[in-house]
């Protein structure tokens, strides 16, 4: 396979899957796919809280980015923003109750679309490779991270 095409294919399925994502998430959630991985993120979490710094890191936005989405989620009631005790410069955001709601609403449907788009156009065994392969360029770019 030649590298050139294999690299654009990647680079392209990625680009119109995230597009995808994003309309279908503005169009039955009313948020983009970031402030959905936010809440993703938070829900995940002890407590459904994480400080700024690391979930800023664990969203891969910069800190103003993060900042600015919080803050329309907090207008939104899905997240509140709290000083941290320990750091007084950092702050802890946490996940709302009507937050988990949203959450909880817009996931169904974005898991069907994941499948649509994705899972149940691959083989069992193109499965696991893209899983492998995902896992490959993640271990080997924080790899160069470190």
């Amino acid at each position: 396979m030649d590298e050139q095409r294999a690299w654009r294919a990647y680079l392209e399925s990625s680009k119109v899957l995230f597009d995808a994502l994003d309309r279908q998430l503005q169009r039955e959630a009313e948020m983009p796919h970031a402030y959905f991985e936010v809440l993703v993120r938070l829900s995940e979490a002890e407590d459904r809280s994480l400080r700024m710094s690391e979930l800023a890191d664990l969203t891969l936005s910069s800190r103003s980015r993060l900042s600015h989405a919080v803050a329309r989620l907090e207008e939104r009631g899905w997240v509140v923003r709290v000083n941290c005790e320990t750091d007084r410069r950092g702050q802890i955001a946490t996940l709302t109750d009507a937050g988990f709601a949203v959450l909880a609403g817009a996931a169904p449907n974005h898991v069907e679309t994941v499948r649509e788009y994705v899972i149940d156009g691959l083989s069992e065994e193109q499965l696991q490779q893209l899983a492998v392969i995902g896992e490959t360029i993640i271990n080997r770019v924080e790899a160069r991270r470190a």
